[in-house]
């Protein structure tokens, strides 16, 4: 999980042309945009299926992009849709549903997460660690175009709502790479839909020209102003590379010109004050982005260098959560209140409609310092537990969304709940199934599209049960979001309705490009990869709320 082990380790653009950072000017107003497909489809109507890598294919490095094509990785074609599942785990013995209908719509939102917008060429990554193999979060080709697939992943939505209006949508954490300034700045401006300079040093233009290459300035589509969108903290967004707190030797590489020089920081005591190697950088100088300045010190006469640009500064968890004020789209904030600031908290709720009782409570669940493990403290945990209580007392049914989903992995786990932890995971768990109105836990943090069901602990309260529905990133493949729709059903039981969507990407754009280096890839690494995954998962209601919930609802024509 160097995504969420992540280290990061600087790389350079050698030396010749690192000098003066430049500066983002346009004086040409608004550059030409990347518009998605005109066919835009979910996963249920068609899906993208990797080709077989031919036999006689030589296995490359990572690195070797320029093989990619010839030796067949990255190939792809479209393949059947996949029917959503309907899944009965939470329901009482005996219950088939085969007379239940949909009956009324409820809620109709988005998820993104794990997009890690990256400055590619900042002298704080972890290059050396996946270039060559090992770590697929360390290294991939996708970094070159990480705001474009956002854009056209935006473009997606913005194509689905009018097709099926979206009531909100919310990012799961890990909006950018490595808690750093100019990615976050990137990230916001894609989706408020401003002009976008992906570059960070000296400028650079790999292809001559405006509007042919990975470096050059586009305009961003934004997402529609109608949709408010919401933002959760995740591991990269708080740590070094989502892995560690940086040390003051780390936070001076993020804006200094020196590639950052380090050790295995996962076997070496000292961690981050580690030493040996070089990690490199990608060169922005280059049509592929070449891998630069990676490897061991001895390979080095003298040290490598990038040009140095104080935007990539290191953000504290305030100054990260202030960005999202700093805004053109809805709402100012995106969920973070003048309160979080003061409190350097980065938890909220919100009630996407005012005239349906459904609560959504965005959890910081991520360690505050140290490793960039799952974790709730006492105060956090105490919050969560009030806004449970009071969601349940006024007759709301309530979604959890958060960057680390729980449940799903061994203790111990660097991608899973710290043993650590004040309230452990167990602990927590035997909380939630408390709450008959608590229906899902939503989350990110592990790129797949896994779906698990919390079963009631008492058979006798089926109600008890939940939902944990998991999204992938769009950097890694498949590069999907989701959407979700809650609908209430004629017996008034509810079904959670979930749908993973490929950007559409168009033939030729950056974002396709990322599509193919992303299956390139996943092949070369061996990654997990769990493809698209579309549910309809049916949930048990109180017999109060069962009541209660007969009375909303927009009415689904048959």
């Amino acid at each position: 999980m160097l995504k969420k082990i992540l280290i990061a380790i600087p790389v350079c653009l050698l030396a010749v042309s690192c000098k003066t950072p430049f500066k983002v000017e346009n004086t040409r107003g608004d550059f030409e945009g990347y518009p998605i497909s005109s066919e835009v489809f979910t996963t249920l109507q068609r899906t993208i299926v990797a080709d077989a890598i031919p036999s006689g294919s030589v296995k490359l490095f990572p690195y070797e992009v320029s093989k990619y094509q010839q030796n067949g990785y990255g190939n792809w074609h479209y393949g059947p849709g996949l029917a959503s599942e309907k899944r009965l785990d939470l329901m009482p013995a005996g219950y088939d549903g085969t007379s239940t209908t949909n009956a009324a719509k409820l809620l109709n939102f988005f998820t993104l997460t794990d997009i890690h917008i990256t400055d590619k060429e900042t002298p704080n990554q972890a290059i050396y660690m996946g270039y060559k193999g090992g770590i697929i979060s360390a290294y991939s080709a996708t970094l070159l175009y990480s705001t474009h697939v956002l854009d056209a992943a935006v473009q997606t939505i913005n194509a689905l709502h009018k097709q099926n209006p979206l009531d909100f949508g919310i990012s799961l954490g890990d909006a950018i790479n490595s808690a750093q300034y100019n990615e976050l700045r990137w990230y916001v401006d894609v989706l408020d839909g401003k002009n976008i300079n992906p570059d960070s040093g000296v400028k650079d233009d790999p292809v001559p020209g405006p509007h042919n290459d990975y470096q050059d300035e586009y305009k961003a589509a934004g997402l529609d102003k109608s949709i408010p969108w919401y933002q959760a903290i995740g591991n990269h967004d708080r740590f070094w590379m989502g892995s560690f707190t940086a040390t003051d030797r780390i936070r001076q590489a993020y804006t200094g010109e020196n590639i950052l020089e380090i050790g295995n920081i996962f076997t070496d005591p000292l961690r981050l004050e580690s030493h040996g190697f070089y990690s490199g950088v990608l060169d922005g100088k280059t049509p592929l982005g070449d891998v630069i300045g990676a490897g061991p010190i001895a390979d080095f006469a003298t040290p490598p260098k990038v040009a140095a640009d104080p935007r990539r500064r290191p953000l504290s968890n305030k100054e990260w959560m202030s960005e999202f004020f700093k805004t053109a789209s809805n709402p100012v904030g995106h969920g973070f209140t003048q309160a979080n600031l003061d409190k350097d908290f980065a938890s909220y709720s919100f009630e996407p409609k005012s005239n349906i009782p459904i609560k959504v409570i965005v959890l910081d669940d991520i360690r505050k310092s140290g490793t960039g493990q799952g974790t709730l403290d006492n105060e956090r945990y105490d919050w969560l537990v009030q806004e449970l209580d009071k969601g349940q007392a006024e007759g709301k049914l309530m979604v959890i969304a958060a960057h680390i989903p729980i449940g799903v992995e061994e203790p111990g786990s660097m991608i899973g709940w710290v043993p650590s932890s004040p309230v452990s995971e167990a602990t927590l768990i035997s909380k939630l199934h408390s709450y008959p109105n608590f229906i899902v836990w939503i989350a990110g943090h592990r790129h797949q599209n896994t779906v698990t069901a919390f079963k009631t602990p008492d058979s006798s309260r089926p109600e008890l049960g939940f939902w944990e529905i998991e999204t992938p990133s769009l950097r890694e493949f498949p590069q999907q979001f989701r959407t979700f729709e809650i609908v209430r059903n004629s017996d008034n039981t509810i079904s959670i309705k979930t749908t993973s969507v490929d950007p559409a990407v168009k033939d030729g754009s950056p974002a396709a490009q990322s599509r193919s280096y992303g299956i390139a890839a996943q092949r070369l690494f061996n990654s997990k990869f769990e493809p698209e995954y579309n549910a309809e998962l049916v949930k048990q209601l109180s017999p109060a709320m069962q009541a209660e919930i007969q009375k909303y609802g927009t009415a689904i024509n048959k």
